[in-house]
């Protein structure tokens, strides 16, 4: 099965099939998942220095923080332009 990878900006590329949630950075219990995250150095930050608008929780309990918001996220997620990994590059 080939895997999906989709652009969560400035040319980063996350698996979309280990994507749990994409929520926004705003509440208070968010804000707290990220910085425990930060705390087990778990926290990927792919915002190159901008404000976080979407944080993507994946399957690993890695919490990513992302400069677009959460519905680009999802857009990308559903669109065809997103990346296929093919099966025959995937243990390289």
């Amino acid at each position: 099965m080939p895997i999906k990878l989709i652009n969560i900006g400035f040319g980063n590329i996350v698996a979309a099939n280990r994507i749990i949630a994409i929520v926004s950075p705003e509440s208070a219990p968010i804000k707290r998942l990220i910085t425990e995250a930060r705390d087990r150095g778990m926290l990927i930050d792919a915002t190159y220095g901008r404000r976080t608008r979407a944080v993507i929780v994946a399957d690993s309990e890695h919490v990513i923080l992302s400069a677009v918001q959460p519905e680009t996220v999802k857009h990308r997620l559903h669109s065809k332009e997103t990346v296929t990994q093919p099966e025959e590059l995937e243990g390289e």
